[in-house]
């Protein structure tokens, strides 16, 4: 196994990335996911350094003077989302597989810089209107934030086609079925 191989995942918030990555990491010993940085505040349950670490907008923004990240994003006004580069050398000295949850800039930065090392899927959302109803659903956002969301969610499916694979979550059982079948296919290369 390669460990600089990396698996980079984006999607349109409440396309179900994070539960088909949850799903992955408990089917394969080898995946790590690298846990993103972030300057917005903890939704619900999320804590500091398990799913996010979160920082001010000034410390993210000293973080960029410094050049700590791999990537960064300023995805909303003073929302960043960054991959910090320690993330990435904690997970390859255990010679683990990195696995990105990025935004689709993200992504496609991650992916010129890995190229052929790195496969990249974007999670598609069977509809705009399934996608609102999923976030509305979630329950963790205000009708202010899930309607920028899903703007944003438009814009962000434009750049599907630069991603190795896409991948249209309509049923839940049938998506982990094929992302499992196309990360052991990519591992065994």
């Amino acid at each position: 196994m390669n460990k600089e191989k990396m698996i980079i995942f984006s999607a349109p918030s409440g396309s179900g990335k994070s539960t088909l990555i949850n799903y992955l990491m408990s089917k394969f010993d080898c995946l790590e996911f690298s846990i993103s940085a972030t300057s917005r505040s903890p939704r619900g349950e999320e804590k500091d350094g398990v799913e996010y670490y979160f920082l001010s907008p000034e410390q993210f923004k000293e973080k960029i003077a410094e050049g700590a990240f791999l990537e960064w994003e300023e995805v909303y006004t003073d929302k960043y989302y960054g991959t910090l580069k320690s993330e990435v050398s904690r997970i390859n000295n255990k010679n683990h597989i990195v696995v990105f949850d990025v935004d689709v800039a993200g992504g496609c930065n991650i992916k010129k810089m890995y190229g052929a090392n790195a496969m990249s899927i974007f999670i598609m959302p069977p509809s705009i209107a399934t996608l609102k109803e999923r976030l509305v659903k979630r329950g963790t956002d205000t009708m202010d934030v899930i309607n920028d969301r899903v703007n944003k969610a438009s814009y962000e499916m434009t750049f599907s086609d630069k991603f190795d694979r896409i991948v249209v979550n309509d049923d839940l059982e049938q998506t982990k079925a094929l992302i499992t079948k196309m990360v052991k296919e990519f591992m065994e290369e």
